[in-house]
């Protein structure tokens, strides 16, 4: 690494102070300072050979040393005023106004102030708006972990068995270069690691330099772009001069999609031509490295399909791992890992609490382990118990309790009305995920009420009936007020979101409506962010289709609604005496009210 030279005022004044020091002694020994009378008193002895006459001083020598000086110094005196003075038998000495001291400060005084000012303030404005010295601008800002510093190794990942097992070819190459080379084969000159945030894609590079022990340039994409026009260009070379210096090494950039960004062709306006030259400094540098000399690049995004074509091509990022989110053998072992340092009880079913969390990804379960822990410490246990993962399971679905949120009574029996119309519709339909919990405690999300449901495993693909049912069981909420109080309430209001969701895909995406065809008229999102821009773009169908297409989906959303009521006017009774039994317990699960477990429900619902 550059050693960095720091400027210290210290240094400045030590030399000074030396300076000073050897002027006054040679002064001393050279020069004998007279009084302005004991100097013309020299003179009038013959005693003086010669004088320099300056603005405030008189220098001479003399014909011969005296008391060992040959030269003498006085301050210059007016002549009127010297003849008065000595007239009057007064010594006069003389003074002037400035001296060679004076004119030193004067002109290092000011350099002094500036450095300092620099030093102290606006040195530590410029670093933290993320400028740095005007010297190191330039700079890679890259966080080198020398050796294996990083701390994380293949064994503190898990629950993505397939990316580690490609990772581990890089592994080998580094520790290994003969082998691959033997056959001509020859290492991707750069792995890009996509997937939706927090599924560990940084924590599986860190453990790619840890397993195999070289220098880890770690930097964010975000770190390259600065607000002065080649900076980032600049930052580019020098990481991978650095990177050529210490080979073999890794360089892992994250968030590749900040500098990545696929070009446009309006790229000369503004701060998107600073990015361009950015990025087209990254395409050279990829180019211009031989990976056979041990430099392996990574990088990670969520955003895979923004990056620019010419990033992606063969022989820049050959290869793409997808880290995506856990199943629920992969989730159970990401929660072993996570475990190690907590104090679990013996009922804690590591198998069940993957159940309880599909969807989950890697940071997702850190989280809920920590939540746990949290939990049963404030309950002031020895353990982690089961019923804590549970209770942090809740929390970080539905979010935490709100008991302060007083309902009146009448929006609370509505609301238990509500809950267990969900509740009922779900246990009694064969594809909906079993009922595991309901409630009318008030939640931090807004929910006055929630209905918790378990997936038995996990799903990757999902017939017409399984979507039709899930709209049913949105629906039931609202369906069991309409039948119950003769009326409907806002509290569906999420829930009529998210079946206008579900609908419009099965029409639009999934072509699984006979009315409209088996044509996709909408684009697929983004698979891990929904940033919304792919709704904003124009419809390229016509305004006939689009008729179609409402037609269908109100059509799908009314059946569903109908569905719904009649799984509910068949099981009134278990509406009204669950219902009462929620009012009075508040929460329920299937062990409290039996009608709720799936094998009783299907035995007393009514076909649909």
């Amino acid at each position: 690494m550059e050693k960095k030279h720091v400027f210290n005022l210290s240094y400045f004044l030590f030399a000074f102070s030396l300076l000073l020091l050897f002027q006054a002694w040679m002064g001393y020994r050279d020069y004998a300072q007279l009084t302005y009378t004991e100097m013309l008193d020299a003179v009038n002895q013959g005693k003086v050979a010669s004088v320099t006459l300056t603005e405030t001083t008189v220098q001479g020598e003399y014909k011969e040393p005296q008391d060992g000086r040959k030269y003498f110094l006085a301050n210059r005196v007016d002549p009127a005023f010297a003849e008065v003075f000595e007239k009057a038998g007064v010594k006069i000495s003389g003074a002037s106004d400035s001296n060679w001291l004076t004119t030193i400060l004067s002109w290092v005084l000011p350099v002094v102030i500036f450095f300092a000012l620099w030093s102290f303030f606006f040195r530590g404005i410029a670093e933290r708006q993320g400028m740095g010295g005007l010297i190191n601008i330039g700079k890679s800002r890259a966080k080198i972990y020398l050796e294996r510093k990083t701390g994380v190794t293949f064994d503190d990942v898990a629950g993505i068995d397939e990316a580690k097992a490609e990772l581990e070819e890089i592994v080998s190459f580094l520790k290994d270069k003969d082998r691959y080379g033997r056959l001509g084969a020859r290492i991707p000159k750069g792995i890009l690691l996509v997937g939706p945030p927090g599924t560990g894609k940084t924590l599986m590079a860190r453990a790619v330099a840890g397993e195999a022990g070289v220098p880890f340039f770690s930097i964010s994409g975000s770190e390259f772009v600065e607000m002065f026009v080649g900076v980032g260009a600049a930052r580019v070379r020098d990481l991978f001069e650095q990177a050529r210096a210490a080979a073999p090494c890794i360089i892992f950039i994250d968030e590749l999609d900040a500098l990545g960004r696929a070009r446009n062709s309006f790229g000369g306006f503004g701060g998107n031509d600073e990015k361009e030259q950015t990025l087209n400094q990254l395409l050279a540098e990829l180019d211009g490295f031989d990976p056979r000399v041990g430099i392996v690049l990574l990088a990670a995004t969520n955003r895979p399909e923004i990056l620019d074509q010419a990033l992606m091509r063969a022989g820049r990022f050959d290869r793409q791992v997808v880290i995506d989110r856990p199943d629920r053998k992969g989730r159970a072992a990401i929660l072993a890992v996570h475990m190690k340092n907590v104090v679990i009880d013996r009922d804690v079913d590591i198998d069940a609490i993957a159940g309880l969390t599909p969807g989950f990804t890697g940071a997702d379960l850190a989280n809920l382990i920590n939540e746990a822990a949290i939990l049963a410490t404030r309950r002031s246990a020895g353990k982690v118990a089961m019923e804590d993962f549970v209770a942090a399971v809740e929390r970080v679905i539905a979010g935490t309790e709100r008991r302060s949120r007083i309902l009146n009574p009448e929006e609370r029996r509505r609301v238990a009305y509500h809950e267990m119309g969900h509740a009922l519709v779900a246990s009694a339909l064969k594809t909906a995920d079993p009922v595991q919990k309901v409630s009318i405690i008030p939640r931090s999300i807004g929910a006055l009420g929630y209905t918790l449901q378990r997936p038995t495993e996990d799903r990757f693909l999902i017939t017409f009936d399984e979507l039709k049912e899930r709209m049913v069981v949105l629906l039931a909420g609202r369906a069991a007020e309409d039948i119950v109080f003769g009326e409907i309430s806002t509290g569906a209001s999420d829930d009529l979101a998210k079946v206008t969701d579900i609908a419009r895909e099965i029409v639009t995406r999934f072509g699984m409506d006979a009315s409209v065809g088996q044509a996709v008229l909408e684009p697929q999102r983004n698979q891990w962010l929904d940033d919304g821009q792919m709704r904003m773009r124009p419809k390229d169908y016509s305004e006939a289709t689009a008729r179609e297409v409402d037609l269908a989906v109100r059509s799908m959303i009314d059946d569903a609604y109908q569905q719904a009521k009649h799984v509910l006017e068949g099981r009134r009774s278990e509406l009204e005496s669950g219902s009462r039994l929620l009012l009075e317990k508040e929460t329920l699960t299937p062990a409290d009210y039996p009608p709720l477990t799936r094998s009783s429900a299907l035995a007393s619902a009514p076909a649909v």
